[in-house]
């Protein structure tokens, strides 16, 4: 068989059929759901396991916990999709998502609510790992550039949408939201029949331009980096915003999941609008810049906001910058990557996003512990500002010959 959309010079790039991409953008989905599912949930679910000890930072683990699991076992699903490919893998991690988040319904104890995490968050490393990995070998790089932002919006309004359906569950009772997990077996058939399994020979690596086999490590140690800080500054908003509504004294389900939707909604009009604007107008490392100071200001209104109205505003401007970020890391890091590395420099990137989610509760809860949660956020948005300040440098510092192609 030969490659999959591999071009002659001088020919027309090849379309790529509406089903295969709709596949992808429901399997990326599906890395969201992971989360924004269940977070409305967590001020019921920290009420019915009271009598736990450090209860607090175990609810919070219950929506981190996949995270380091991920962290863990993404790297290895890359190596694992690069050898044995990508749709074995897929297939097999959508079949146990599906039964480790259902399952989450039938569990009684804390400790098997977590097992059922732990099963979800290797299950979202073969899926993320596998589904970047396609998506550089199914698209050019031009039409890369414009899926990328069409995931970022996709993933971001699967949130919204999660976040909605999970509030109102949850208005019900705090395990409902898990029933969402099971519409994830419904993707089967669609791998099966809209993602043939590429073939990794010459003409494709040639059609992808991969000049060498290695990307730049420092420009790519960089990414990582900002991958892990993006996310540990973004998941301050799903494990600490329904408790910091709860001392505001909103303390509906619905109207947290309401509040935490407004920034992925806003989030996906900024990856289909303003994020494929900045790449053109400011470059990658200024596209970096924006991101992080547009957060920085949101993060900073979430600290001082008094009323829902107000932290609906201050998400809405967070999401503004998240939406232009997060599909930036992706379609950056899928540049750097030679066709035969996708799968574990796409484990690698899913390594570091997630990370910073794990570890997101666990720097941000001592700190709220001893100084409150409006001053967890003050110190995010404090955080922010300083890589905000440290991406505008390398924006404006003349790059190395060797960086200026990766960095620039």
């Amino acid at each position: 068989m030969s490659a999959i959309g591999a071009v002659s010079p001088g020919v027309a790039e090849p379309m790529i059929p509406t089903q295969r991409r709709l596949t992808l953008l429901c399997l990326a989905a599906l890395t969201i759901m992971s989360g924004a599912t269940v977070a409305p949930s967590l001020p019921a679910l920290e009420a019915h396991f009271a009598q736990h000890e450090n209860i607090a930072l175990l609810s919070r683990l219950i929506l981190s916990l996949p995270a380091l699991m991920i962290a863990l076992c993404a790297p290895l699903a890359g190596l694992i999709s690069d050898r044995y490919g990508r749709r074995r893998l897929l297939i097999m991690a959508v079949s146990i998502y599906t039964l480790a988040g259902a399952s989450t319904l039938l569990q009684d104890s804390l400790e098997g609510l977590l097992a059922s995490r732990i099963l979800l968050g290797i299950a979202v490393a073969g899926t993320m790992t596998s589904v970047s990995a396609l998506v550089g070998d199914y698209f050019s790089p031009a039409q890369r550039q414009v899926y990328m932002s069409q995931q970022g919006a996709f993933i971001s309004l699967g949130g919204v949408v999660c976040l909605m359906a999970g509030g109102l569950l949850a208005d019900i009772h705090w395990r409902a939201p898990f029933a969402i997990y099971a519409v994830a077996i419904l993707l089967i058939p669609a791998v099966l029949r809209y993602l043939p399994e590429p073939s990794r020979n010459t003409a494709h690596q040639m059609r992808s331009g991969a000049k060498k086999e290695t990307p730049y490590w420092p420009a790519f140690a960089l990414l990582l980096g900002a991958a892990m800080f993006n996310s540990l500054a973004f998941f301050l908003i799903p494990t600490q915003l329904p408790f910091l509504l709860q001392e505001l004294g909103i303390d509906t389900p619905s109207l947290a999941g309401i509040a935490i939707a407004t920034s992925n909604l806003v989030g996906a009009l900024a990856s289909l609008t303003l994020y494929p604007r900045a790449r053109d107008h400011l470059g990658k490392t200024g596209v970096f810049a924006l991101g992080f100071a547009v957060m920085a200001f949101g993060m900073g209104l979430i600290a001082g906001a008094e009323s829902l109205y107000a932290v609906m505003i201050a998400t809405a401007i967070y999401g503004a910058g998240m939406g232009t970020l997060i599909p930036h890391i992706f379609a950056t890091g899928l540049e750097l990557a030679a066709p035969t590395l996708r799968g574990r420099i796409s484990g690698a990137l899913a390594a570091s996003v997630f990370i910073g989610q794990f570890l997101s509760p666990l720097v941000s809860q001592p700190w709220i512990d001893r100084f409150g949660l409006a001053s967890g956020f003050s110190a995010a948005s404090c955080a922010l500002i300083v890589f905000a300040g440290l991406a505008l440098t390398l924006h404006w510092l003349k790059p190395k010959p060797s960086m200026e192609m990766n960095l620039q």
